[in-house]
């Protein structure tokens, strides 16, 4: 069964505990992190691939809304919140669903289920042969076969390939990445590191030797790594 990883923004400790008793009961999710506030759980969503977002509204600092506003997110989202003022917002937003407090299981369900629904159909659709990366004032197309691994530099990405000379500098993040490229050709292996299956020459315990490279594999990431590399075999 594929898990679908889920993180939940949640600044109230009862509602905190009553989502994650709620996902633990859902087979295909995976809960990955929890937070009190907005600022970090945005954070932790441009650095990792999340599939199911449960974000709550009224927060101190940075709300729901805000963060939805002010940034690209690419997971499904899942209001959770007392008011039902914003959900003419939220849907303009382009959210999955949105659930009331108090909510059941059942109503919970059936969001999730939405959202696995819109996850399936989005896997089913052709893999690319290519992306187009934004790099200083162009977009430079890079075909995914040409791909090696993909390196964090701050807030650089860069992008090493079998045929550029020059490597590929961007400004998008890994998130963004995870998103473009499905992970059976692509897979994120450490917080600075994605790499091309198809060009790993060995894994040893935790390192990846790639292009006379040994790279990182992070725990984060190690599960859903190794659950590739043996659908491979």
């Amino acid at each position: 069964m594929i898990k679908y990883t889920c993180i939940i923004i949640e600044d109230e400790p009862l509602a905190l505990d009553k989502t994650k008793d709620f996902v633990a009961k859902v087979p295909f999710l995976h809960l990955s992190a929890t937070f009190d506030n907005a600022l970090k759980g945005l954070t932790y969503l441009n650095n990792n691939k999340v599939d199911v977002l449960f974000l709550d509204i009224n927060m101190d600092e940075l709300s729901g809304i805000d963060l939805l506003e002010s940034s690209k997110i690419n997971s499904q989202v899942i209001i959770t919140t007392a008011y039902q003022e914003y959900a003419l917002k939220g849907y303009e937003l382009r959210i999955t669903d949105y659930l009331l407090k108090p909510f059941t299981f059942n109503r919970f369900l059936q969001a999730v289920n939405k959202a696995q629904e819109n996850m399936v159909r989005h896997a089913a659709q052709p893999v690319p042969d290519f992306i187009f990366v934004k790099t200083e004032n162009r977009l430079e197309k890079i075909m995914l076969n040409d791909i090696v691994y993909i390196e964090g530099m701050r807030d650089y990405r860069r992008i090493h390939t079998t045929t550029k000379t020059i490597k590929v500098m961007t400004l998008q993040n890994f998130s963004e990445f995870e998103i473009l490229i499905p992970p059976s050709i692509i897979c994120r292996v450490h917080k600075s590191y994605m790499v091309a299956l198809n060009k790993i020459e060995s894994i040893e315990r935790s390192r990846i030797k790639i292009a006379d490279l040994f790279i990182p594999i992070s725990d984060t990431y190690k599960e859903a790594f190794f659950q590739l590399i043996n659908n491979k075999q």
